[in-house]
């Protein structure tokens, strides 16, 4: 049985999810597991500023992140991961830009600053972190917790600038994200997945309808692309 004084454990999954796909629910699978978290919020963006014009509305690709989450939660249970999953209106509902900074201190004000909150990606968008608004500030709301993605060296590609975030943040042990609510950095290379939607879209409008595979899209959400002829 949990301690009454145990510290609440939430995992953050934001991105475009245009569409959502296996690589996004491996890596929750992955990190509810490896990070214990009482709860996963899935966080489409509401204007996903740094992805150009050609991107579905935000009202579908929620429809698809729900639908995504359906597949995951029926995944926990399966595998008896108790994480309770919710997919969350906060980037639509706010207007202008979709920034994490904003995201990270509502959900600091929401749930308080004893709570871990645990900002889920993969090593590309370490990689990118510099180019994200006011992304210096972002240890002081969340932790992250990242998955290294095939081809994607972390040592080669980390800026100086990452080198020296990683030496002032990183920690070894997963454990630590449990009992801390921010600050810290997890890399964990156990985990190896592809987490780009773009290349998905790509393969979804030059493949047939009868060659949409299920191994690359939650059958849920799929169902939604089929039913509306998305992607083509």
């Amino acid at each position: 049985m949990a301690s009454l004084n145990a510290v609440k454990k939430i995992g953050i999954l934001g991105g475009t999810f245009d569409p959502p796909h296996i690589g996004h629910l491996k890596l929750a699978i992955h990190f509810a597991k490896a990070l214990n978290l009482d709860e996963l919020l899935l966080i489409p963006s509401g204007e996903p500023w740094q992805k150009g014009l050609d991107i579905t509305s935000a009202e579908i690709r929620f429809q698809l992140t729900e639908a995504a989450g359906i597949d995951l939660a029926r995944a926990f249970l399966y595998l008896k991961i108790p994480t309770q999953i919710g997919v969350d209106r906060i980037e639509l509902d706010r207007a202008g830009p979709s920034y994490a900074i904003d995201t990270v201190r509502a959900l600091r004000e929401r749930y308080g600053s004893d709570v871990s909150l645990s900002w889920l990606m993969g090593a590309d968008s370490l990689i990118q972190l510099p180019t994200w608004n006011s992304w210096e500030k972002l240890l002081d709301y969340v932790n992250f917790a990242v998955a290294s993605r095939p081809n994607h060296d972390l040592g080669a590609a980390l800026s100086p600038v990452l080198i020296q975030l990683l030496q002032a943040h990183q920690t070894l042990d997963a454990k630590a994200l449990e009992n801390k609510p921010s600050g810290l950095i997890y890399i964990d290379e156990s985990l190896a997945i592809d987490l780009s939607s773009t290349e998905l879209r790509t393969r979804l409008k030059t493949s047939p309808g009868n060659a949409l595979q299920t191994d690359q899209i939650p059958s849920h959400t799929l169902q939604i692309i089929t039913n509306l002829g998305l992607y083509q």
